[in-house]
């Protein structure tokens, strides 16, 4: 179950095309879920791709499925860490950053609007969601567009093909390991 709602919601992550995806995960059995979850994560483990979750409930789980490297870098462009200070982030670091995520998560009911930077949204849409709260986009797709609309819905194109792609293929039977690109460097 879990294996493809990785796939429905993460193709695109696991492809090595995006930094990450989001989903909920629903469960009954919290044994079973943290069994299911300490599996998943060392197969992902040895391809370069990280999950965790960022906020759950009694029976419900944000599960953030990400390229370790991938959001390392997206953290060191110029202007994200100027932008993430405004909401209390005090470092790129990787593990850091992702704490402080869950902590947001934690005190507020709302999402986190820095969000978008942890799915390798482009800055200029993060801030002109921000600024424009979520209203006046160019485009919508994967996120609401503010800047650069034919490179971002070229994207939007590659993500939901490559979705499509993986799903038939994890419908005749390919497993989710070998779905799954080993990571390759950012340089």
């Amino acid at each position: 179950m879990i294996e493809k709602m990785i796939v429905d919601h993460c193709s695109p992550t696991l492809a090595s095309l995006k930094t990450a995806n989001l989903f909920t995960y629903k469960f009954n059995d919290e044994q079973k879920f943290e069994d299911i979850l300490s599996m998943d994560r060392l197969e992902f483990a040895k391809k370069g791709l990280y999950m965790t979750v960022l906020n759950r409930n009694e029976k419900r789980a944000l599960i953030y499925v990400f390229r370790y490297d991938n959001l390392k870098a997206d953290l060191e462009k110029n202007g994200v860490m100027r932008f993430l200070k405004k909401y209390g982030y005090e470092s790129s670091d990787v593990p850091y950053a992702l704490a402080k995520l869950k902590e947001r998560f934690r005190e507020s009911d709302e999402f986190p609007h820095e969000i978008g930077l942890f799915l390798g949204y482009p800055l200029g849409d993060v801030f002109g969601f921000v600024k424009n709260r979520g209203k006046n986009c160019k485009s919508l797709g994967c996120w609401k567009v503010y800047c650069n609309q034919c490179e971002a819905e070229k994207r939007f194109r590659q993500y939901e093909k490559c979705r499509r792609i993986y799903k038939e293929l994890y419908l005749r039977g390919h497993s989710i390991n070998k779905l799954t690109v080993a990571s390759r460097r950012i340089a």
